[in-house]
């Protein structure tokens, strides 16, 4: 994916510390979904690799911010 072809939109709930997070018997994970400009989407998951709510938001927070590094994001 290229650049400048590809325009992802990201939805943050500024009210909810835990967007985007999902506990999976005790461990936390990522969860987004991804809608392309080309009306496809792909939801993305990624595992944490955590127990502790503050480590996951702070890794949360990093997979959000090379997401939108790698894409031009409209938030």
């Amino acid at each position: 994916m290229a650049k400048t072809k590809t325009k992802l939109a990201l939805r943050v709930n500024e009210g909810n510390p835990n967007h985007h997070l999902w506990n999976n018997r005790g461990i936390w994970w990522c969860h987004l979904t991804v809608h392309k400009n080309d009306a496809t989407s792909e939801r993305l998951r990624f595992s944490l690799k955590t127990r502790d709510l503050i480590i996951a938001r702070e890794r949360r927070d990093g997979i959000l911010r090379d997401i939108a590094e790698h894409y031009a994001v409209a938030m």
